[in-house]
């Protein structure tokens, strides 16, 4: 499917309303049209103008698979449980702007602890691009489930922060080229 091709849901779909964070149901037979295809997740314009975001569980509503859970052998071909939960990181996208949220600059931590009963224990602490932004909670849950599924990880704490403020000079450069901010 091409960004911008309509589609039709093939059942009704949970999705967040962009930027609010607020839930809506779209029925079944619903036309959407993909504006963003990144990580898993999906934002998409309604018939009524609303731009929504679609889970990847939901992603077989749009005809899409579901992104799978990261590999138990990729730890030791990648390297350090660290590495891939900055990899996994890199796979959350915010809604509304087109870049990963580690290039975003929004992750402010990410530190791996391993647990005396086994298994490790992964913080992240990350703020959003506007203090208000209501998408913080699902961005949340976001980083939340692609962390835990990672092997090894038992626990996991991600907070969201908002001190200090986010600002553009966080970006990656690659990002920056991105948007055009260079």
């Amino acid at each position: 499917m091409a960004i911008n091709e309509r589609i039709t849901l093939s059942r009704d779909c949970k999705v967040n309303i962009i930027p609010s964070g607020e839930t809506m149901i779209l029925a079944a037979d619903a036309q959407v049209w993909i504006v963003q295809e990144l990580g898993g997740s999906y934002t998409v314009m309604t018939e009524t103008g609303h731009a929504v975001r679609i889970d990847n569980l939901d992603a077989d509503a749009l005809g899409k698979g579901i992104m799978p859970p990261p590999d138990s052998t990729e730890t030791a071909v990648e390297g350090s449980l660290e590495q891939m939960v900055w990899k996994e990181l890199k796979t959350c996208y915010d809604p509304e702007i087109p870049v990963n949220i580690v290039d975003l600059g929004l992750v402010y931590h990410c530190g791996v602890t391993p647990l005396p009963e086994g298994g490790n224990r992964v913080d992240v602490r990350f703020t959003l691009t506007a203090p208000g932004c209501g998408m913080g909670d699902v961005l949340k849950r976001d980083i939340e489930g692609k962390v835990a599924r990672i092997p090894t990880v038992t626990q996991c704490a991600i907070e969201v922060v908002l001190d200090p403020p986010w600002n553009q000079g966080l970006m990656s450069l690659s990002a920056q080229l991105q948007l055009g901010l260079m």
